[in-house]
């Protein structure tokens, strides 16, 4: 058993230490996009499989992930750092680029990729797109990749019905991983920066649900814009709602970033290549136990396994948060959905322009009365803003101008920078004025008699 002081010390050395000494600023983009059958029809993994090896053999990619059915899931460039692979299922594809000092550089070998898989899927009726979630779902085959950590996870997202005592509502889509897509970016912090970068992004995320919402369930529930919180919050991830979602309270010293980590659940550990699922425990709970019983998988059949702690084990705390700290001495920002692809570097581009302001963008936040302090704190304030109707309360023309603000001071960060980057933020710009995201408008077309279809292959686009 591990003393508190021991744990504490091991979360410092994961997540605190490699932000210190930290000189450069590197970008670090994830993409994931929904692969989308024309036909209306699920997709065809056979063609996906055919796709990444002849992506692999285009672009020098090797191997780093393969399925208990011999089919590669991931794959590495070794002279950029670039990853290529499915995430959860091979309905959705994912582009992972190594560390970069401008988003020029990201943005080509994007095009370079995401024109090559295009062009594959094109004679077969596929496409890649821009959406949130994928609006075949409902056709697709949404099992996980054949591997031990996908189908435990898998697993583990499933066993909601064991926690019908907890005092939470869980929805009924375990498999949101397989249809849903994120656009995600990692950008190296200090450590005298951590506090502050955390506790001003996680005020700034009502903003950005008002920008970045497209996640829609077409046919379900379409008043929601971007159900991504959702999905996350209300699963067996959320059963600790410390490991997802903002954080409910400031954060203003490392301590008190350090405190908050000791206060997310652990749910998985592996053992002789086995992934083992468990309830979720707090992680100083977890190291004061002698031994646990967790779940594997096994020739198709779920086994227990009987193991004791170790403190190697850290490494499998697994948080998603909205501003997520991670082992890499780098803040990942995970709350916006997978954009239109013409606009796909917009998440990145307000990052990191804001990153340079932060000082600037937290008082222009505290001073705020239009959105912020009237009654309402910031987890609440998204929670209303991921909606297609706001709130009658709520004076839309001072909100607005207050995202046009925060807007203009990503652009001045960006022109710091010198490199031409603010022309990334010319389609949220676009956003503010007219008062839109890329969710409302889709819902707008389709009651104005747009095809779906069409609307997929819109948004797929790489240009306007």
């Amino acid at each position: 058993m591990l003393k508190n002081d021991e744990i504490r010390n091991l979360l410092y050395n994961r997540y605190i230490r490699p932000t210190e000494n930290k000189k450069n600023c590197y970008i670090g983009v994830e993409i994931e996009m929904p692969i989308v059958n024309l036909n209306q029809k699920a997709v065809d993994f056979e063609i996906v499989h055919q796709l990444t090896d002849r992506f692999l053999r285009e672009f020098g990619f090797k191997p780093t992930g393969i399925d208990e059915q011999g089919h590669i899931y991931a794959a590495v460039n070794q002279e950029n750092g670039d990853v290529f692979s499915y995430d959860c299922s091979y309905n959705n594809m994912e582009f992972s680029f190594g560390k970069e000092e401008e988003l020029h550089a990201i943005h080509r070998r994007f095009r370079k990729y995401y024109d090559f898989v295009q062009e594959y899927f094109r004679p077969f009726q596929y496409t890649l797109t821009g959406m949130g979630i994928n609006p075949n779902r409902k056709l697709n085959c949404n099992v996980p990749i054949e591997n031990g950590r996908y189908k435990m996870l898998f697993h583990h997202l499933s066993s909601f019905s064991k926690y019908a005592c907890l005092p939470m509502y869980f929805h009924r889509y375990p498999q949101f991983g397989m249809f849903s897509s994120a656009s995600q970016v990692q950008l190296d912090v200090t450590k005298e920066q951590l506090p502050e970068v955390v506790d001003t992004f996680n005020q700034l995320e009502p903003i950005k649900a008002l920008l970045f919402s497209n996640s829609v369930l077409l046919g379900e529930n379409e008043d929601l814009l971007c159900c991504r919180d959702m999905l996350w919050e209300n699963s067996t991830h959320g059963i600790n709602p410390h490991n997802v979602g903002m954080y409910d309270c400031e954060i203003h010293t490392v301590d008190d970033l350090l405190n908050y980590i000791t206060t997310a659940a652990i749910y998985c550990v592996e053992r002789d290549g086995k992934y083992l699922n468990f309830k979720p425990v707090n992680i100083l709970e977890y190291f004061r136990l002698e031994r646990l019983t967790g779940e594997y998988l096994e020739n198709g059949e779920i086994r227990s396994m009987e193991f004791r702690p170790c403190p190697e084990d850290i490494a499998y705390l697994r948080t998603f948060k909205t501003e997520d700290l991670t082992f890499r001495g780098t803040i990942e920002f995970r709350s916006a959905c997978c954009q239109p692809i013409s606009d796909v570097m917009t998440v990145a581009a307000f990052h990191l322009g804001l990153l340079r302001k932060t000082g600037e963008l937290r008082q222009l936040l505290g001073s705020d009365h239009t959105l912020y302090h009237n009654g309402y704190n910031a987890v609440e304030l998204r929670r209303q803003l991921v909606y297609r109707e706001l709130p009658a309360s709520l004076d839309q023309d001072g909100v607005y101008a207050l995202v046009e603000a925060v807007l203009a001071l990503c652009r001045e960060g960006l022109k710091e920078r010198g490199l031409g980057e603010e022309i990334y933020l010319e389609p949220l710009e676009e956003r503010a004025r007219k008062r839109t995201n890329p969710a409302r408008r889709m819902l707008e077309r389709l009651e104005n008699g747009e095809r779906l279809v069409e609307l997929v292959k819109d948004y797929g686009r790489v240009e306007r």
